[in-house]
């Protein structure tokens, strides 16, 4: 691993920025231009959106950019995702790491820098200068979630992206909800209700990323929604798949299409004890990984010696379980109406054909059909809550998160 990482990166930057920008004195009178960034739990990039707002309207895409993480943020990112995991990464790498806090560390700055260049790269395709942009809202890279403790971590140093880009950052959403007694997530709810809350016929928002929620739209007839983890939904079958092919993903459930569900396996899965909580509640690598996979097949290759399997049926099998799971918690709130998919899991035409069978009752639909492709949702929504912090706005919902009250989520560096 090349110890001057960033050198190219750094030009980059110098070409791009000739100039420092900085917000208006007062950030309310700002550009209407936000940008959202997000890299969720599986680890396989970073999306960013440009968005443009008009009043209390949901926004509108002006531009979008991705890409992979390289192999060096990647590694350290798994690394620092599993539970003692950068012990074999600290061996392996030749940047002289000791202790897990050196990793995070370097990460975090490496992110930043990564994130800016994301950001730089869609400035210039939509052709919009920096300083005309009133805010960044990025999440950064969960690497752990504790909220049986109180706390979460997301991967990032804010400092760093607002130096490279002369834009304010808005970052570190989780912990001001957790200060007050929330779990901290999910935190896209509220923009759901915003986006799609003026169609009575929209009952539900699904998001498919590592993991999956769901938003149950004006759940109590003001316009409040309610929403919760539901459990995993892309994270094993990536990680399944890259175990097995290599691929980074199962292209349109590809190989999930082509095995057949074990049933005493997916009866196994769904014993894990966070499908039995009830809301509010919130999950992620740290409950779900390959590692319980593995000891769950180890205890069905016990259990039933006599089962022969193939890699595909265990792809089948995590599919079925992302689609049951979700069903389910569905099915105890809506028996009628349309449920909007978005995220990576909407694009992958075997699970959302499983959706449909298991919730015959609605129209299951990706969020294309709304007019926004089901990858920019949350980067969206990062961009909607920036903005809402800038305006002084709250961000979370009690009855989701289950907080004590609504909070102004984020801190901004500018």
């Amino acid at each position: 691993m090349n110890p001057d990482i960033f050198a190219d990166l750094n030009t980059l930057f110098d070409e791009q920025l000739s100039s420092d920008s900085a917000l208006d004195d007062d950030p309310l009178a700002a550009s209407p231009y936000f940008i959202g960034m997000m890299s969720g739990t599986s680890l396989d990039g970073m999306d960013a959106v440009l968005c443009e707002f008009f009043d209390d309207a949901a926004p509108v895409v002006i531009a979008s950019h991705s890409l992979p993480f390289d192999t060096n943020l990647r590694d350290a990112l798994l690394a620092l995702t599993a539970p003692n995991g950068v012990v074999d990464y600290i061996k392996d790498n030749q940047l002289g790491f000791e202790s897990e806090l050196d990793v995070y560390g370097w990460a975090s700055v490496y992110y930043a820098n990564f994130a800016a260049q994301v950001v730089l790269e869609l400035l210039a395709k939509a052709n919009v200068d920096s300083d005309k942009v009133s805010a960044i809202g990025c999440h950064g890279q969960t690497v752990r979630h504790r909220p049986k403790w109180s706390f979460s971590l997301q991967l990032l140093d804010p400092n760093v992206l607002a130096e490279r880009t002369g834009i304010a950052v808005v970052s570190d959403f989780r912990r001001r909800d957790m200060a007050v007694g929330g779990q901290g997530a999910p935190l896209v709810p509220a923009f759901h209700q915003a986006m799609f809350g003026t169609d009575s016929s929209v009952k539900a928002v699904l998001n498919l990323g590592g993991i999956a929620n769901i938003t149950v739209l004006d759940h109590d007839g003001i316009g409040t929604p309610m929403g919760f983890d539901t459990g995993v939904a892309n994270l094993l079958m990536d990680a399944w798949v890259a175990r097995h092919t290599g691929a980074s993903y199962d292209k349109d459930g590809e190989m999930a299409r082509s095995g057949v569900v074990i049933e005493p396996l997916l009866t196994l899965l769904l014993g894990h004890p966070f499908f039995e909580k009830l809301p509010p509640k919130s999950t992620g690598r740290e409950e779900f990984h390959l590692a319980w996979l593995d000891e769950m097949l180890a205890k069905l290759n016990h259990d039933h010696p006599e089962l022969r399997y193939s890699p595909a049926d265990v792809q089948a099998t995590l599919a079925e379980l992302t689609a049951v799971s979700a069903s389910r918690d569905i099915a105890r709130f809506i028996s009628s109406g349309t449920l909007i998919v978005c995220g990576g899991g909407a694009l992958n035409t075997h699970l959302m054909t499983r959706l449909q069978t298991h919730l015959s009752m609605l129209n299951v639909i990706n969020s294309q059909q709304y007019g926004v492709h089901p990858a920019l949702i949350e980067g969206m929504a990062f961009a909607w809550l920036a903005r809402q912090n800038i305006l002084g706005r709250t961000g979370n919902v009690p009855a989701v998160t289950g907080a004590d009250k609504a909070v102004v989520l984020g801190q901004v560096c500018f």
